[in-house]
């Protein structure tokens, strides 16, 4: 049963393709589950468009743990991709197991492509990008990355546009530069509550919207990743605890560790999408 509805899934997908329909899924957005940053989203993260997360750190865990979660949700049942060189995967290590079950994510349904370098990279990153039985797609970069310039970044963004299939551009260890990505985030981990009889806590995340095409960014959430419900809440128990965003990017108050101010003012909700070759000047 679960084969015949992933077939009909690919199917639909490769009709709508050829259709030059965008072969997204039932609803325009990826919902994270967690009210407040959906609606500063307009309903959450756009699909078959690229975002872009740095990691905060050059182990870049917290940024990847957080890119697979999004990455899953906008898959659904279709496959995952993860792409990345063969360096970062020296430098990162390999994905555990249990880790990535913890997060959600179906081993079985994971599919890994190490390349020799970041040219290879970002060619096979556009190759699967073209792909409509794919479900979304990660992109893993590390250091400055030269290679992802706006011309390149622009290839991704249009061949997104086409499939439908979403990415997330996995950036450790580097600046961010002008791209064509329709969001723009910076990744932390952040302290989780221990579970009852001091167990380890849920992952946490501080997340920072550096620049989106479409809205209102600067700001900044907590998430905790619910893995039980597959949904993401907030530190507090469901309060909206957005934050503005410090000189650092990291949703901190002046970019120090502590102290988070929350940001006044309503978020103001501009439906202007528009396509990759307009949004990427």
């Amino acid at each position: 049963m679960a084969e015949s509805v992933k077939t009909l899934a690919a199917l639909r997908r490769h009709i709508a393709s050829l259709e030059g329909v965008p072969a997204s899924q039932p609803h325009a957005r990826v919902e994270t589950g967690y009210a407040p940053l959906d609606l500063a989203l307009d309903g959450g993260l756009a699909r078959g468009r690229v975002h872009e997360f740095f990691a905060a750190t050059e182990e870049g865990g917290a940024g990847a743990g957080l890119a697979l979660i999004l990455a899953r949700l906008a898959a659904g049942e279709a496959p995952l991709l993860w792409l990345r060189t063969m360096a970062a995967g020296r430098a990162g290590g390999m994905p555990y197991g249990p880790g990535l079950a913890a997060l959600g994510i179906d081993p079985a349904r994971l599919l890994i492509g190490a390349m020799a370098d970041d040219a290879m990279l970002l060619r096979a990153a556009v190759d699967a990008l073209r792909c409509p039985a794919l479900g979304a797609l990660v992109v893993e970069l590390r250091g400055p990355a030269p290679l992802l310039d706006l011309t390149a970044s622009r290839r991704l963004a249009l061949a997104a546009e086409s499939s439908g299939v979403t990415a997330f551009l996995l950036r450790v260890g580097g600046d961010p530069v002008p791209s064509a990505a329709d969001t723009r985030w910076r990744v932390a981990a952040a302290p989780s509550l221990p579970l009852p009889g001091n167990g380890p806590g849920r992952s946490a995340f501080d997340l920072g919207l550096l620049r989106r095409r479409a809205g209102r960014d600067g700001l900044g959430w907590r998430l905790v990743w619910d893995n039980g419900r597959g949904m993401f809440e907030g530190s507090g128990g469901g309060r909206d605890e957005r934050h503005g965003l410090g000189q650092d990017g990291s949703g901190r108050e002046g970019g120090g560790r502590d102290g988070q101010a929350p940001l006044s003012g309503a978020v103001v909700s501009v439906p202007a999408d528009r396509p990759a070759s307009d949004r990427a000047a």
